[in-house]
């Protein structure tokens, strides 16, 4: 090996092997300036050893350095032979317990979903296979580099943070041992000087910004005049721009110019010149000019030879610096000591901040260099780490700052290590409390979004392609918070309260300026001309989802903080109201005789916001002081008493209510951006803190306000409140005069109201909300995905929304709730609903999208049938309301809730009188559904304390006031039961009569009465009887008339069999016969019985055929004298059943497909998909294709699928190829009427004539045969042969008849022309 060296190093200089290692460090240990000695040595060899040609050799400078430069440098640290001086460091030092492994690109990596604290910590494959994760479940994915193994970290791991290998070693380590005990102090002195001056020396030459003038101490007395032209890698221009540009600059080819963008995209830079400086000059002017047009130039630099040379070995010895400090933890520590050691120049003056903020302005290959060594050494000594982490906060505004401003990809950023740092819990709650880490993190990203609005909003709507650059790049900043809050705290302290109650200010005027951004404005009259900007809010609203509810999750860990959360987010929540200047005038609502003040506002003329973030952050909170009890425990803490619940709703009921109007279609001329807005509202991605909390928002407000308020507002921002609160209203709209227009979108206004009502009363299943938990809340969801059809575990996945830790939970109830199926041959494996939880289905579940509740009512319709059940669905049981949420039951048996529902029964049973629809009645009967199932709750858990103020069927059966008079809905529902026009719906209001019933029962039965007898309840019993008797009067006069019907449909069955006596008798003699014929199993069938198939053949009834042409769509009977109708169809060679595939056709267009030899060589297939036209109809559809193939001619001709010069086409309707048609006949015997037999002869002359044509045939053979012709002329003569037959017909010499003969070339009854016979 040491003569191999020898040589390679004789190939570059002789002098180089009059340098001793050995000679040197025993220099460097006698010199008084040691770093001088060090400078001079570099700098006489660094030059001629790098850098030293246009093409560079880095194997061979390698080799040369590690002899020259590096070997002196190991000498002078062991103070021996370092290959005997590094074992004994290896030997002498503890094995870490912390693995450290730094991931390459594309290398596998491993996350156990059981035990890992976040899905940031990793285990490299080793490792993995050597822990108890691998019986665990995990997810494995590939390393983009730049993150280490975490194995060993305990902080990392909730179980097994250490592997096989590593395990052994956390016996041998005593905690917090100091590593520098296993080192002599000779060797921490020797240490700590090279390590000093070396790494001084890589990072002044690494961050070293002049192109011509090295470093003090490094200059040397020859300087040569070689220079390189020095390209740099960006992100902004493609590898074709590159290419192109250096074939222009350099005269280089192509595959040359491809090798230089190469090297640049990989290490950062490459030389693409070397000469003197005005030889590189001229290419760097060519680089710039060629790529600054559109924008910014490529980054050139003509460097000195010297200067690259230098930069070339530093990067050498940080390689070296990392490996040497795997050897012992002392040096590791050592080399911590020296980069985190303040320089002169005091604050950020060490080497290791010097580094960092020098990051944006070095190359890709010098980053990821020091960024390793600051993994491999930093980040794994736990002391120093801390240390780091500190000075990494301090300078987190400007690291960032440099980022969002440089171009490279965040993995080549020292901001990457953050995920190293914020992710372990110790370190970030440290950070926040002693740096501020939260409020940094908030400012510093705020800092970067200063476009505003008057009101101080965010607005993207003016960005730049330069700002929106920068806006993808600063998102980065959420996901350093997301890391800091990952980990929850489990012990709270005074200091760690203060500073998250700082950064929670912090993060509220963050939400402050996104609450109420991008404000919409319908629009009347024309289409908006441009889209407005939509995607940016919708980008930080999800990236900042997961944040928000971390946020929340960390409030409801101390009670404390919940509590001055809350206030604080209600504060904001005052400004931000008081900062909406809407200007409208105050107004009172008066329905049933409640009365309510609000304001003036139309959602469909006004300005209005999707964006409501901080009202949404405090429905919320409002439903963690439920869940922790702490509004039970601490009332007198809470701001409750200053709450305005018409404050609180009036936002997200604005959002609500866009919603419905966007749904009946009153937004179309505002764009597809308003559309796609919707859409990510309701997503899974979004809508937990988006429509999810807006819901809760309603809830909050109607546990806390009047329910007849709250429905009286909600009628208002619907637009529906004259409807409801003017008797006969709603016939206005069913005039002819009313625009059809308007009445649908009432009516879908309507819908959309009654469905959030619904969902205001039914969502809840969210814990503080009902009681219930978290399981339950994933189980609901599974149960409603899984009602619309079977699913793959993918598609539930998707369906379900995702927390931090990209978990769904599913894995943990699915097996509850659904059956896995596995899959068959081909296919997926399915999971099913289990039969037992379909009673949980709820057919308005607010997750739904309008096609997956079509769906899903189908398919659990369909079920019910199968199952022979009625198809109601009715409402499923819910859980109970949590205690500050209980009010909110009230809203059902609310007066002007029951003056809806029997405003829209009305419209129902004077059907003719009112526009209305079907889905508004399916939802009021949901409704009542959802007030019955409550109030049978509140009876079967009713305790003798306990008073029943929920009396929704007293009121359901008392009528209208005067001076209506109106019916009561029970009335009115008992009507509908009955009407024809509501076949579907009866099924729901049997079910709904039935619960009804159970209930006035449950009443019976209880002791306590929940209301006194009173002179209204006389009243009210009195009308039921009314009522009652009514419906039995109706009921009777019903019977009657089914009665009479039936009669008039037995006497019309009695004499159509009179009139038509023989017809039944014969349908009965034949079906007799058959059944006969099957029991005896007699071969003997009667002649009567047979079918004729001649001319007088037996009459068959044939079934009419309807077809209807797939292109006119006009329906046609299949007759004779109907217009031709023809399938498409694709007739082609085939050789499937052939015996002789080897055979040539040798003149296939005189060859007849349709008479086949026996060999069967070739023969065809006609296939067709089955779709019919009219013969015309395809005639112009054919010539309409030819036309436009002809006119594509002079165009260019794309490839199509079909041939039509060959006659192919597609057919139109399934775009099956095809090339011919077939005629659609009627059956045979639908001719046989239309057929002359006159002159057709009977059976007995075609036998005759049959026998002539036969004895001919003999006569002929044995006049062959016996050379006799005249004697058989004589007995053809009296065989009185039939006109037209010529026996003696002779088509070419040879024998006329030999039927047995030549069956290798052709079938029976052809000429062969090869053997010239028959």
């Amino acid at each position: 090996m040491a003569s191999d060296l020898e040589t390679e190093v004789q190939a570059i200089d002789r002098s180089f092997l009059e340098c001793s290692a050995e000679e040197v460090a025993v220099k460097w240990l006698q010199a008084t300036d040691l770093p001088k000695e060090v400078y001079l040595h570099l700098a006489y060899y660094v030059p001629k050893i790098y850098c030293r040609g246009p093409n560079p050799a880095p194997q061979r400078e390698d080799m040369v350095a590690q002899h020259v430069l590096l070997g002196p440098m190991e000498w002078y640290l062991c103070g021996e032979d370092p290959a005997f001086g590094f074992p004994k460091l290896e030997q002498a030092n503890k094995p870490s317990h912390l693995c450290g492994r730094v991931f390459k690109v594309g290398e596998p990596t491993y996350s156990c979903r059981d035990c890992a604290v976040d899905p940031t910590c990793v285990l490299c494959m080793e490792c993995f296979l050597g822990s108890i994760h691998r019986e665990h479940r995990y997810r494995m994915t590939t390393s983009c580099g730049g993150g280490f193994c975490d194995c060993g970290d305990t902080e990392a791991w909730k179980e097994g943070p250490y592997c096989q290998k590593h395990e052994l070693n956390t016996a041998e380590t005593a905690e917090e041992e100091d590593p520098l005990v296993h080192l002599s102090e000779d060797m921490i002195a020797r240490a700590y000087n090279i390590f000093a001056i070396m790494f001084q020396y890589a990072v002044n030459i690494l961050t070293w910004e002049k192109e011509n003038e090295l470093p003090p101490g490094l200059e040397t007395v020859e300087k040569s005049d070689t220079y390189y032209c020095m390209l740099f890698n960006d992100e902004v221009h493609t590898y074709e721009q590159v290419i192109y540009t250096l074939q222009k600059a350099v005269n280089c080819t192509q595959k040359e110019a491809i090798g230089f963008a190469t090297t640049v995209d990989r290490d950062g830079r490459r030389s693409v010149r070397y000469g003197d400086f005005q030889y590189c000059d001229q290419a760097k002017s060519v680089i710039v000019r060629n790529t600054s047009r559109q924008t910014k130039p490529l980054k050139v630099q003509v460097m000195h030879s010297s200067i690259v040379a230098h930069q070339s070995f530093g990067l050498k010895f940080l390689t070296w610096l990392g490996n040497i400090i795997g050897y012992s933890d002392g040096l590791r520590r050592i080399l911590c000591q020296v980069g985190l050691q303040e320089g002169p120049d005091g604050e950020n003056s060490s080497l290791v901040d010097k580094l960092m903020l020098s990051d944006s302005k070095l190359w890709k290959g010098a980053r990821t260099m020091y960024h390793q060594l600051f993994m491999s050494s930093l980040l794994m000594d736990l002391k120093y780490k801390k240390l780091f982490a500190i000075r990494f906060a301090r300078n987190y505004e400007r690291l960032q700052s440099d980022y969002v401003k440089d171009d490279h990809d965040r993995e080549f950023s020292i901001a990457d290590l953050s995920v190293q740092i914020f992710t372990v819990p110790s370190l970030a709650r440290m950070l926040i409390t002693e740096e501020n880490l939260m409020t940094t993190i908030i400012k510093t990203f705020m800092d970067h979004l200063r476009h505003r609005d008057i009101q101080g909003r965010f607005q993207f709507e003016r960005y730049t392609a330069l700002q929106a650059f920068k806006f993808r790049r600063v998102q980065s900043l959420i996901l350093d918070l997301k890391y800091v809050l990952i980990s929850k705290p489990a012990d709270w302290t005074n200091d760690l309260r203060q500073k998250f109650l700082e950064g929670f200010d912090a993060f509220l005027e963050l939400l402050k300026c996104m609450q109420g951004m991008d404000p919409i404005t319908r629009q009347v009259g024309q289409h908006i001309e441009m889209e407005p900007e939509w995607e940016a809010a919708f980008t930080l609203q999800m990236k900042l989802t997961h944040v928000i509810s971390m946020m929340q999750d960390w409030c409801a860990l101390d009670e404390k903080v919940l509590i001055e959360a809350y206030k604080k987010c209600l504060t904001v929540l005052m400004q931000c109201h008081s900062g909406f200047t809407d200007g409208e005038q105050p107004i009172v609502l008066s329905i049933c005789g409640h009365s309510v003040e609000t304001i003036r506002y139309c959602v469909s003329q006004e300005k209005v916001s999707i964006h409501l973030p901080v009202s949404r952050l405090l429905a919320g909170l409002h439903v963690l002081l439920s869940k922790s009890e702490v509004a039970y425990k601490f009332p007198e803490l809470l701001p409750l008493s200053e709450l305005s619940p018409p404050l609180l709703i009036e936002h997200p009921l604005r959002c609500l209510v866009l919603c419905a109007q966007v749904h009946a279609g009153m937004w179309r001329r505002n764009g597809f951006s308003l559309v796609n807005q919707i859409y990510y509202y309701h997503n899974v991605k979004c809508r937990r803190e988006m429509f999810d909390k807006d819901i809760i928002m309603l809830q909050t407000g109607v546990s806390m306000m009047d329910p007849n308020h709250f429905l009286m507002i909600m009628l208002s921002r619907f637009e529906l409140y004259q409807i409801f609160s003017t008797p006969d209203y709603g016939k206005r709209f069913n005039t002819e005069n009313t625009n059809k227009d308007v009445v649908q979108q009432n009516n879908t206004l309507v819908e959309e109201m009654l469905y959030l009502i619904i969902m205001i009363v039914g969502e809840r299943f969210s814990p503080g909300v009902g009681q219930v938990n978290a399981t339950d809340e994933i189980k609901r969801e599974i149960i409603h995905q899984l009602s619309i059809r079977p699913m793959a575990h993918s598609e539930l996945v998707k369906a379900l929304p995702e927390d931090e830790n990209k978990e769904t939970g599913m894995e943990s109830v699915i097996e509850a709730v659904a059956c896995f199926k596995k899959p068959g041959l081909t296919g997926r494996g399915l999971y099913e609903l289990k039969p037992e939880c379909t009673k949980d289905f709820n057919l308005y579940f607010y997750h739904f999208s309008r096609a997956e509740q079509s769906k899903a009512e189908e398919a659990q319709r369909k079920l019910k049938r199968q199952n022979r059940e009625d198809t109601a669905l009715p409402p499923p049981v819910l859980p109970p309301l949590s205690p500050l949420f209980a009010s909110l039951i009230n809203i059902l048996q609310s007066d002007v809730m029951l003056c809806i529902m029997g405003t829209i029964l009305q419209w129902a049973v004077e059907h003719n009188s009112y526009a209305w629809s079907e889905s508004m009645l399916q939802r009021v009967l949901h409704l009542i559904g959802m007030a019955l199932q409550e109030e049978k709750q509140h009876l079967e858990n009713l305790n003798e304390e306990n008073v029943v103020t929920f009396t929704f069927t007293q009121k359901i059966s008392r009528p209208g006031e005067a001076p209506s008079n109106s019916p009561s809905i029970l009335a009115m529902l008992e009507t509908l039961q009955n009407a024809p026009h509501l076949e579907v719906h009866k099924d729901m209001i049997r079910w709904i009569l039935k619960t009804f019933n159970a209930i006035k029962k449950l009443r019976e039965s209880s002791s306590t009465s929940p209301v006194p007898e009173t002179e209204g309840n006389i009243i009210e019993e009195g009308s039921r009887d009314k009522d009652k008797a009514e419906r039995k009067r109706k009921a009777e006069i019903a019977r009657l008339r089914r009665e009479k019907i039936m009669a008039q449909m037995s006497e019309m069955q009695r004499h159509f069999i009179d009139e038509n006596k023989e017809l039944f008798q014969q349908t009965l003699e034949e079906l007799a016969t058959s059944t006969s014929r099957v029991l005896d199993n007699s071969p003997t069938v009667s002649d009567t019985k047979l079918t004729a198939l001649g001319p007088k053949q037996t009459r068959v009834t044939e079934r009419r055929q309807v077809v209807t042409c797939i292109l006119c769509q006009e329906e046609q009977e299949v007759k004779v004298d109907s217009r031709a109708m023809v399938l498409a169809a694709f007739v082609q060679r085939s050789t499937v059943l052939s015996k002789n595939r080897n055979k040539v056709i040798q003149d296939p267009e005189k060859y007849d497909p349709l008479f086949m030899h026996p060999e069967l060589s070739c023969g065809t297939h006609t296939g067709s998909c089955g779709h019919i036209m009219h013969a015309h109809c395809w005639q112009r559809y054919f010539d309409a294709v030819q036309a436009k193939e002809q006119r594509r001619q002079q165009r260019l001709r794309v490839h199509t699928s079909y041939d039509v010069e060959n006659g192919e086409f597609l057919c139109p309707l399934c775009e099956c190829l095809s090339n011919t048609v077939i005629p659609l006949l009627p059956p045979p015997r639908g001719l046989f009427n239309r057929l002359d037999f006159s002159d057709q002869p009977n059976l007995a002359q075609w036998m005759r004539t049959i026998s002539q044509q036969i004895k001919a045939l003999y006569i002929l053979r044995d006049e062959e045969t016996a050379n006799n012709s005249c004697g058989n002329s004589e007995k053809m003569d009296e065989l009185q042969l039939p006109k037209g037959f010529r026996p003696d017909f002779q088509p070419n010499t040879g024998s006329l008849l030999s039927l047995d003969h030549c069956p290798q070339h052709l079938g029976y009854g052809e000429w062969c022309s090869e053997c010239n016979k028959l």
